[in-house]
């Protein structure tokens, strides 16, 4: 492990939410410091994925999920760190193999399981199974009957497949109320109330999620849907 005091002031940086500083920091470091290469890949990592720059997060998390140690607890837990955000990255980038294969190997080891259902329902959605992806979101609801993704999740798609929009409701206003914030909540939520038919609702919370994330092409429809529904 590096000298903590090297890596003291981007740590706290990341830990605070500056993540542009923290990633600055972590690349001002001279290449004979005595700060690990994996310790550095992994910090790079981290910051890099929080930005959104997931190309650059890949180079790094793989790094580190190559350089496994079993003989180090530390080093070992982040791995299994670097390999979840890497499933996480290849679900969100469309590459379903790698990230079928991280997310398999994150069951074998018993990591985060809630949140490794979740991605492995989002799997299944995308390829259009949706009796597997309501069956994972409810086995990461029975590991963590709050988590946010699989709250969300399930309820985005009780309510596309109009399966049950009472219930799928209920299952995104409770993920809405862990992650107030969040662009995919917000939608969710919104997109409930337009099939339900309550359009003037659903375009609240629609305008509220593209707000939040004014470019992504889901949102924009749901509110268009929702707008053109409301004058009719």
């Amino acid at each position: 492990m590096a000298d903590q005091n090297i890596i003291k002031e981007g740590v706290t940086l990341y830990n605070h939410g500056n993540y542009t500083g923290a990633l600055t920091y972590f690349l001002s470091l001279p290449d004979d410091s005595s700060l690990d290469a994996y310790e550095l890949a992994y910090y790079l990592g981290l910051c890099y994925s929080r930005l959104g720059r997931y190309d650059d997060a890949l180079l790094y998390l793989e790094q580190v999920v190559t350089s496994e140690d079993e003989a180090n607890a530390d080093a070992r837990e982040r791995v299994l760190q670097c390999r979840y955000l890497l499933a996480i990255i290849y679900c969100k980038s469309g590459r379903k193999k790698l990230a079928d294969f991280e997310l398999k190997k994150l069951l074998e080891e018993g990591y985060h399981i809630a949140g490794v259902y979740a991605s492995m329902a989002f799997l299944s959605w995308e390829n259009g199974d949706v009796d597997t992806c309501i069956e994972l979101y409810n086995k990461a609801l029975s590991e963590d009957e709050n988590n946010a993704t699989a709250l969300n999740g399930l309820g985005y798609v009780l309510a596309y497949e109009d399966r049950d929009l009472t219930t799928a409701l209920g299952y995104c206003k409770r993920a809405l109320d862990r992650a107030p914030e969040s662009a995919a909540c917000l939608d969710s939520l919104g997109f409930v109330y337009y099939k339900m038919g309550l359009y003037k609702e659903s375009r609240k919370f629609l305008k509220r999620a593209k707000k939040a994330d004014s470019l992504n092409p889901i949102i924009d429809e749901h509110l268009k849907m929702a707008q053109e529904a409301q004058e009719e």
